[in-house]
């Protein structure tokens, strides 16, 4: 039996080594709870974009027999909602031949694309387990210097994508000055909520669905989870069309804010792996990084802490054997760190080096200007 997914939360069993002869897992993105097994024979991870996922399915090019997925109640009109998880997930249930349902009340019933009549179920189980939930972040000092500097390039009447962690929620906290922001994203937490409420998130600007929150999924408390529940404010949409280049660029000055594992001296991000070690997933960040660079005014952002806790430097000579190259050295705009903001756009190798070695920790300038000059006999 071939399991299929993106990620997922709890105890992977199904990828144990107790079951390698039951069970070949294909993840498209890696949560902790595959990170030891991935890269077994029966485990392995599938490198692809996030909006490239529904037309696999739908194609036919990762053929599924059975979608199981977890709905909303029924309306009275017989229709479920896939709630917080339309992504790959509606994809799915198109392209399967069966649909095993997991009926649970405790699943909000959000607006979009997300909808799905009972007689569409070859199987249903009704529950009431509670939904799966991320506790909000809180943001240590150096992510909140990071969002100041963030928030600092963010332009009012911005559409923004955002991920999850510590440095999206401090650039969230620091954006309280700002006005008439809008949100397309892949994903949203309850980040979002005080600036919805207090007005600053409205997506009165955006031309492309203004006025509402458009994503493909969401992770946070039931605070959120009650907030996408029947509110029109939200659009929970097919991850094919949420993370399309096309329509994420005729939203103006898109300003995109993605995290990295390490970044070399060029300007090449690793996202998905330390070395040979798949820690995560390509996901959606080039999606939105060259959608912003496509939009007008638009600005993709890679956002990360200059060193790790044991205090290696992220921004590095060059990156680990094996490390992946999720986004490119041409995709790159602005890079920011707690110590400034690094421009790239435009700038040839040896600038690049000079504009990330000026935002790496004070520690590590020395030797990665040495290294600098070794390579590219100038720092």
């Amino acid at each position: 039996m071939e399991i299929i997914h993106i990620h997922t939360e709890g105890e992977a069993i199904y990828a144990k080594p107790d079951y390698k002869d039951s069970f070949q897992v294909n993840s498209f993105f890696v949560g902790n709870n595959l990170r030891k097994y991935v890269d077994h024979l029966n485990v392995q991870y599938v490198p692809v974009f996030l909006s490239e996922i529904p037309a696999l399915l739908r194609r036919g090019a990762t053929p599924v027999d059975v979608a199981i997925v977890q709905v909303s109640a029924p309306d009275k009109h017989g229709f479920c909602s896939l709630g917080i998880s339309v992504d790959v997930a509606k994809a799915a249930t198109d392209a399967a031949r069966k649909i095993i349902a997991y009926v649970n009340p405790n699943m909000p019933r959000s607006h979009g694309d997300g909808h799905l009549h009972v007689s569409r179920f070859a199987a249903a189980v009704y529950g009431e387990e509670p939904i799966f939930e991320i506790p909000m972040f809180g943001s240590s000092e150096v992510e909140l210097a990071i969002g100041r500097n963030v928030a600092s390039i963010v332009e009012d009447r911005a559409t923004l994508q955002m991920g999850i962690g510590g440095i999206p929620a401090a650039v969230l906290q620091c954006l309280t000055g700002h006005k008439d922001l809008g949100i397309h994203t892949e994903m949203f937490t309850d980040a979002v909520l005080p600036l919805v409420a207090s007005g600053v998130i409205n997506g009165k600007y955006k031309k492309k669905h203004p006025g509402k929150i458009v994503s493909a999924f969401a992770m946070g408390t039931r605070k959120l989870y009650d907030f996408i529940h029947d509110n029109p404010m939200v659009a929970m949409l097919d991850a094919g069309y949420v993370n399309d280049t096309a329509v994420i660029r005729r939203n103006d000055k898109v300003t995109a804010i993605n995290s990295a594992v390490e970044i070399d001296i060029t300007g090449q991000v690793c996202a998905d792996s330390i070395g040979f070690n798949i820690i995560s997933g390509v996901g959606g960040q080039m999606d939105f990084m060259r959608g912003a660079s496509l939009s007008e005014g638009g600005k993709p952002i890679i956002a990360l802490a200059s060193v790790t806790e044991k205090g290696v430097s992220k921004i590095v000579p060059f990156l680990k054997e094996g490390a992946g190259v999720v986004t490119t050295r041409a995709h790159v705009h602005y890079v920011v760190t707690e110590y400034g903001i690094a421009d790239l756009y435009g700038r040839n190798i040896a600038q690049r080096a000079r504009a990330l070695i000026s935002i790496a920790h004070p520690d590590h300038r020395e030797g990665l200007e040495k290294k600098a000059f070794e390579l590219y006999g100038r720092p």
